[in-house]
């Protein structure tokens, strides 16, 4: 046993070591060409003491932060992660790997993309960026995974006093959100030529994209392996009972996870203490009140006074379909860039005062005509509250004749 401890604390040395030599100015490839030779595998467990250590010896939060892309790099592929726990579906940690599958697809194809515009003949690079700026539109949903790990996971691990690599892993995700942030800005510049749109690639775009990629892999060689060994199923039920208020990136869940010992209930049985949602004209259990809102035949979004979609019905047969991936994501972000100029003036009407209703229709397929309405949501004192769309097909009522006064039921 003591050779195990001996050998452990060896590794963590030399790991240390390593890390300081990148802190002093060594390259990454001499840095790594000397972890090849001396250390095969390292547990995971190994380097999340490191890192703690050096920030409880004095080295600065700020520098094990600039230093963090560097030793994960050279780390990257030496991690043993051949104790790793298995996780059932839905389960937090397979929902957090799930959408970083979804965030490597989104990634690959703006690296791509860009590639393809740097490399084409064509004079015009208009299309290109509005398919690129919709890519990178996609990637900020990136935020909501970020946030999960921020606002739920980060704390079970401070409270076990693991909290170097939540502080260093939540200021790498407020860099690449910035990036992101900084490459959707610049791709919505219609005028943008090939000569900026290279220097902008270096500038954002690709570190953006590859930030998104190399906190991937931090994730999935050091953060969940920990949290795995270091949190109870407790915790883990809480971090999903929670995470829909947050929402998903780029993935929607198709297994709610829960232990075995929760008991399953449905939103009914979760009202049974009493509690109902009650109005001035009337109350409502949460399960009459949902089953009323996927009733009525028409499909509604609501958008909070922040831009955010907060909700969406669920009925039998809806006109744009909706997963739970668009919750607590920027409206913008849910349309086509092409088309996210004329969201950005309705909500700027809506907020200002000037209008209160936008209508559109359109006809879909030929066959349908689709009524599509935004409403500006006010409370009493006409204070903004939101935005509610509300989609109809009124094709059917196109096609009315005459009158019907007998009974006859729907077909439907």
């Amino acid at each position: 046993m003591s050779e195990l401890i001996n050998n452990s604390q060896s590794r963590k040395d030399k790991l240390k070591s390593l890390i300081l030599k990148l802190h002093n100015g060594e390259t990454q490839e001499s840095v790594r060409n000397e972890l090849l030779l001396s250390l095969s595998r390292i547990p995971y467990g190994e380097v999340v003491e490191v890192e703690q250590e050096l920030i409880a010896e004095g080295l600065p939060e700020e520098e094990i932060l600039d230093l963090c892309d560097a030793h994960s790099s050279v780390l990257e592929g030496r991690v043993d992660l051949s104790a790793l726990k298995p996780v059932p579906d839905g389960h937090p940690v397979d929902v957090f790997r799930k959408e970083n599958e979804e965030i490597r697809n989104v990634t690959n194809a703006i690296f791509a993309l860009i590639s393809d515009i740097l490399h084409s003949s064509s004079e015009s690079v208009r299309e290109q960026v509005i398919k690129l700026r919709g890519l990178y539109n996609n990637l900020y949903d990136v935020d909501k995974h970020y946030q999960r790990k921020e606002y739920l996971l980060f704390p079970y691990l401070e409270k076990l006093e693991i909290t170097g690599p939540p502080k260093v892993m939540w200021g790498k995700h407020d860099e690449i959100r910035e990036l992101i942030k900084g490459s959707i800005e610049v791709l919505q510049v219609d005028s943008l030529t090939r000569e900026e749109l290279e220097a902008a690639a270096e500038m954002v775009l690709k570190p953006a994209a590859r930030g998104a990629q190399e906190m991937i892999t931090k994730e999935e060689e050091i953060l969940f392996p920990m949290a795995l060994d270091t949190l109870n199923e407790s915790d883990w039920y809480e971090i999903s009972r929670q995470s829909i208020e947050i929402g998903f990136c780029l993935y929607d869940p198709p297994v709610d996870w829960r232990p075995e010992w929760v008991a399953e209930q449905s939103i009914n049985e979760s009202q049974k203490s009493g509690s109902h949602i009650q109005l001035p004209s009337g109350s409502f259990s949460a399960e009459e009140l949902l089953a009323i809102l996927n009733t009525l035949p028409v499909d509604m979004t609501f958008v909070d006074k922040d831009d955010k979609v907060k909700y969406f019905s669920q009925g039998a047969e809806r006109i744009f379909q909706r997963n739970r991936a668009i919750l607590n994501r920027d409206v913008r972000h849910c349309h086509p860039p092409a088309s996210a100029h004329i969201v950005d003036k309705i909500i700027e009407d809506f907020k200002s005062g000037r209008e209160n209703r936008a209508p559109f229709w359109i006809n879909m397929g030929g066959k349908k005509m689709i009524h599509i309405e935004y409403f500006a949501l006010r409370n009493e004192k006409g204070e903004y509250l939101g935005t509610l769309e509300v989609s109809q097909n009124v094709q059917p009522y196109r096609d009315l004749e005459d009158e019907q006064r007998i009974l006859s039921y729907s077909k439907k």
